[in-house]
């Protein structure tokens, strides 16, 4: 891929992470406050705006081993992410649709940069 491809391909997944974690927070803002729904607001809130921030330096970077280190952040974390919104489902917080919504957009999220780790992986 030429580095306008790259370019074009890391400007849409800044956008994708952010209009994500956007969805996260609006989907779980008008949960009404108990202690455990504050600390998985928090937890899922935290991990996917760290998707996006990692997600936004990858592009950054100053070498592949940086660049690399960087996507291993953001496969930890919408692993993560992914894990709550398995919790945020069993525990019945959101509606039906919007988990949907949730799992099917951070499932994509999770393929994609999964791949792209395993690429910049190989020599």
């Amino acid at each position: 891929m030429n580095n306008s491809g790259d370019m074009d391909y890391n400007q849409m997944f800044r956008e994708r992470t952010k209009n994500f974690s956007i969805l996260v927070i609006k989907s779980l803002s008008s949960l009404p406050y108990s202690d455990d729904v504050s600390v998985i607001r928090k937890q899922i809130i935290r991990s996917s705006t760290s998707v996006t921030a990692n997600y936004r330096t990858v592009s950054r970077t100053r070498s592949e081993k940086e660049r690399f280190a960087k996507l291993c952040i953001v496969v930890e974390e919408i692993d993560e992410t992914q894990l709550w919104l398995e919790i945020i489902e069993e525990l019945k917080y959101l509606s039906s649709d919007t988990m949907i919504l949730l799992k099917s957009e951070c499932e994509e999220l999770v393929k994609v940069m999964t791949r792209y780790k395993f690429k910049l992986s190989q020599p």
